[in-house]
């Protein structure tokens, strides 16, 4: 074989090979289909869930209101509604909530995550909270302020924090 030949041959291996690691290597960093539609759809829910929960701004808090009423809410009742009206079931008391979902730890919150506090100290969790970003929550939690958006970062309900769930 001349050198012509040799040369144009391993030229042709060099070019192939390095298309081929970078056809491979870049195939690495996207991630698959499924993982970003999990993302995406999740997010959407969670907004869904927020908006939701948004309407309901400034509606009277009651102590024990009942499941499915919109009239009053208390805490557990609130996120209870608010995730039912987008196919999500949870538990009606707040202490029940905290068992079910994912645990997550404080600082990877994310919103539409549940958070949990203690406001009494006596190691019971006796709130829950829908975390929406930018360290705030929605919830509602006392008689004349009814559902409301709180600072989540240095609150009562932060300093109180007992764990957080995602149920989306």
């Amino acid at each position: 074989m001349n050198n012509t030949k040799k040369n144009r041959i391993g030229k042709t291996l060099v070019v192939l090979s390095l298309s081929l690691s970078f056809v491979f290597s870049g195939s690495l960093l996207i991630p698959p289909k499924a993982a970003q539609a999990e993302t995406i759809t999740t997010s959407s829910v969670a907004s869904n869930v927020i908006s939701t929960g948004k309407r309901f701004l400034g509606t009277r808090y009651q102590f024990g209101a009942p499941s499915g009423r919109t009239s009053s809410f208390d805490c557990s009742s609130f996120t209870q509604y608010v995730f039912k009206k987008h196919g999500i079931s949870i538990p009606r008391s707040s202490k029940q909530q905290s068992k079910v979902g994912k645990y997550v730890a404080k600082s990877q919150l994310r919103a539409g995550d549940l958070v949990f506090s203690d406001t009494n100290r006596d190691g019971v969790i006796n709130h829950v909270a829908i975390y929406i970003g930018n360290g705030k929550i929605l919830h509602t939690y006392k008689v004349g302020v009814g559902v409301t958006i709180s600072n989540f970062k240095g609150s009562t309900w932060d300093k109180t924090y007992v764990t957080a769930r995602r149920v989306i």
